[in-house]
């Protein structure tokens, strides 16, 4: 379905509907983690961050607003997007949920196939090569569906963990990734190797996007990470 396996939080008090959207996001590929309420909700998102939150408004513990304001207000995990799921069918509601910074607001009961749409449309936005766009950065080219990316008028070989950074970062321009966001992101959170591997395959991905000439996009921030531009 993408380049990157995509991982939904899915975070519901009721066990049925629970297991009813874990199910279904599966059919469709995506990792599943669930969640029963909000305190072990904010525990597996500390531990790993989602790609998307689907969230209940209404929880024991830590209600599901007040999850969506904490993972908002958190630098490493504001870009999340969070779809919130609620029996509240005012306006005001609706706009409550919206002004705590969900990015979407469902009513329930919810059809699963609308639902379903809501979650690609989401991921798309904040992982455009997940529905094959192509991401681009100056003169640097990739073409999610092909998988062929090029600098100017060659095309570059670049092996499959070196094209899965580089879709990172031309999807997060800008944005500084320390070792162990990369190593979740692109080996995956189930994958223990060393974060020295991660600056062996930095290297190679810079020197195949160098080899005939061109400034290196990639930047090191000292003590940080990495990130394009």
């Amino acid at each position: 379905m993408s380049v990157t396996q995509m991982d939904v939080l899915v975070v519901e008090d009721e066990p049925a509907q629970r297991e009813v959207l874990a199910y279904n996001l599966e059919a469709e590929g995506y990792t599943v983690r669930r969640a029963q309420n909000g305190e072990e909700a904010m525990m597996l998102i500390d531990e790993a961050a989602p790609d998307l939150i689907i969230l209940d408004w209404m929880m024991p513990l830590l209600s599901g607003i007040e999850v969506c304001r904490r993972v908002k207000t958190r630098p490493e995990t504001r870009d999340i997007p969070v779809i919130m799921l609620s029996a509240r069918s005012e306006e005001v509601d609706a706009v409550r949920g919206l002004d705590t910074g969900a990015d979407d607001y469902v009513i329930k009961p919810y059809n699963l196939r609308e639902l379903m749409a809501r979650v690609r449309t989401q991921l798309r936005r904040v992982h455009p090569a997940a529905s094959g766009d192509t991401l681009s950065f100056d003169d640097i080219v990739l073409n999610a569906q092909t998988h062929r990316v090029s600098r100017g008028t060659r095309e570059i070989k670049l092996g499959p963990t070196e094209f899965r950074l580089l879709v990172t970062f031309l999807e997060k321009q800008g944005r500084v990734f320390s070792r162990d966001q990369l190593l979740d992101m692109v080996w995956g959170r189930d994958v223990y190797v060393d974060t020295r591997t991660v600056d062996v395959h930095i290297a190679r991905l810079r020197k195949a996007l160098t080899v005939e000439g061109g400034a290196d996009p990639i930047r090191t921030v000292r003590g940080t990470g990495y990130a394009l531009g």
